[in-house]
């Protein structure tokens, strides 16, 4: 019968609610549904839920980090498309919001700007290929991958048709290495991640910091751990250490995701300690 199930594809069964993928065991905490939580959205199960809340109960204005971490998101691509970058990939992409992601900011200043969309949970790239369509004149592509393993992003045939690796490109990682921790090292990743790129090229990161209350990042960090998700909180200088050799990081250098280049600098911005996340965009030499 038309409109059956038997009949939708899965883009449209990615937009009912509640909806997974076959195979998915969501018996477990993920970290992008888990985000998806704190930012009030339907993409998210129980299992994500009761970490979410665990971690909630140590930190309750993680909500504010995570609202604060979209905004430096869309402030960071708009600078990136106003200095002419019009290529760009998002490795971690998280659940997207309609209206809030990484090819929304670029084609609003650059309608032909081209995106290649990175996760590893097969729900939020399901979600993705059904919410993610950008301006006819641009290219969004999604690939399932992991960033400990850069070569599987670098050599997939989405990007390869996607992205041109002879001119710049701006690779972001938002709230993505804070679930490396050094014995994965992320400095060796980025190094791999990175070696291809051309000079011009743009690294724009953001990472979660106990510098303002250790305490309640430890015992964060320790809740993530025990749902399977590994986590490390890094202080200014550990985060500042992360970029690789051959990259400057720019003005204003590591800050607050909150205080890096308000779109209003004179409104109230968030306490520091309430955001608890730096940011950072380094050019490659």
């Amino acid at each position: 019968m038309a409109g059956s199930a038997f009949d939708r594809t899965p883009e449209q069964d990615a937009l009912i609610e509640g909806w997974t993928p076959p195979g998915v065991d969501v018996s477990r905490a993920h970290s992008a549904r888990m985000y998806d939580y704190y930012l009030g959205g339907k993409t998210n199960f129980p299992a994500d839920r009761a970490a979410a809340e665990k971690v909630l109960a140590a930190f309750p204005s993680l909500r504010t980090g995570a609202q604060e971490n979209r905004a430096f998101l869309l402030r960071l691509v708009r600078h990136l498309a106003g200095l002419g970058i019009t290529q760009f990939l998002d490795i971690g992409t998280g659940i997207p919001i309609e209206g809030r992601n990484t090819h929304d900011a670029a084609q609003d200043v650059a309608p032909h700007s081209r995106v290649v969309y990175v996760d590893n949970d097969p729900i939020v790239l399901a979600h993705a290929r059904a919410l993610l369509t950008g301006h006819p004149s641009g290219a969004t592509a999604y690939i399932d991958a992991d960033v400990h393993n850069p070569e599987s992003i670098l050599d997939h045939p989405a990007l390869e048709s996607t992205l041109d690796l002879s001119r710049p490109v701006a690779v972001l990682l938002l709230a993505v290495l804070h679930f490396v921790p050094d014995e994965h090292k992320p400095t060796e990743i980025l190094t791999r991640l990175t070696d291809r790129l051309p000079s011009g090229s743009y690294l724009g990161l953001s990472h979660v910091t106990g510098d303002f209350d250790p305490v309640s990042w430890e015992r964060i960090v320790d809740t993530y751990r025990q749902s399977g998700i590994p986590g490390q909180a890094r202080s200014r200088e550990e985060f500042a250490a992360l970029v690789p050799a051959g990259w400057e990081i720019l003005d204003p250098g590591v800050e607050i995701i909150s205080q890096w280049q308000p779109d209003n600098p004179d409104a109230e911005l968030p306490d520091p300690a309430l955001v608890s996340a730096y940011g950072l965009l380094a050019r490659k030499l």
